[in-house]
């Protein structure tokens, strides 16, 4: 029988204590990992992750704090990793700013330069800080971004988040080629609009509207991101480098 076995590696999530990224952290801790939880503003959160997942699963886990759209705090965060738990091999880049919607015309303009800072420059920020040591240790990594299906349908009123992680693709794909000979790969995970706890709190989980563009029906839930990013982020997808791959119920279907 396949199983998701993550035992062996060191995992660093950013945005763990977002609502989707504590999912991440549990799934990922399940599946045999040690954790570092990355937080900014999220410092108690993140903290009450870790003792929860510790007491739970018996990883070890930490927590790390750190702005992911400045090199230093990255370099910062690499040192703490490698001191307590030792080399990590799996990134998972979750981290973003929140900002509200708006159409472009009325967008301000830091917004624009802020969602690049939090997609393309964390990637590029964590590439430099992480992966040296991984291709130093030699026996290959993972590295999972989260991407959006708002890139492939690039929508009204999110042109700043829109622009951004349409150039984390491009990243991403440059990354995927860079990597591949030292056996790292590189793949990015687009959500749909995901169910989160906050959804289970306020009853939000059904969203006609939006639910009748999916041909699955519904919206996906945090698990179901969270598993696809545990399989890449495993031996089982040792072949899978410089996917772009919606979860998304079918919303969003890349073209050959």
């Amino acid at each position: 029988m396949l199983k998701i076995d993550l035992s062996g590696h060191i995992a660093v999530i950013t945005g763990a204590s977002g609502m989707l990224g504590r999912v991440m952290a549990s799934v990922f801790a399940e599946c045999g990992a040690d954790l570092a939880l990355h937080y900014y503003h999220g410092k108690e959160q993140a903290e009450a992750l870790a003792d929860t997942l510790r007491r739970e699963t018996g990883r070890r886990i930490m927590t790390v704090g750190g702005d992911v759209t400045k090199l230093e705090d990255v370099m910062r965060m690499q040192q703490a990793v490698e001191q307590t738990l030792g080399t990590a091999d799996v990134l998972v880049h979750n981290a973003v700013i929140q900002y509200a919607w708006k159409s472009i015309l009325e967008q301000p303009l830091c917004d624009f330069d802020s969602q690049y800072q939090s997609c393309v420059m964390q990637t590029v920020h964590m590439t430099k800080a992480f992966v040296p040591r991984i291709i130093e240790q030699g026996k290959g990594g993972r590295i999972v971004v989260i991407n959006t299906e708002c890139a492939a349908m690039a929508e009204a009123n999110c042109g700043a988040y829109t622009a951004a992680k349409r150039g984390l693709d491009g990243l991403v794909r440059c990354l995927a080629k860079e990597l591949g000979p030292h056996a790292i790969t590189v793949n990015q995970v687009a959500p749909g609009w995901t169910i989160t706890e906050q959804d289970r709190r306020n009853h939000t989980e059904i969203q006609p509207d939006y639910d009748k563009t999916v041909p699955l029906g519904r919206r996906g839930t945090d698990m179901e991101i969270a598993a696809m990013c545990a399989f890449l982020a495993s031996s089982l997808a040792s072949f899978t480098t410089g996917a772009y791959i919606p979860v998304s119920g079918g919303r969003v279907m890349p073209a050959i």
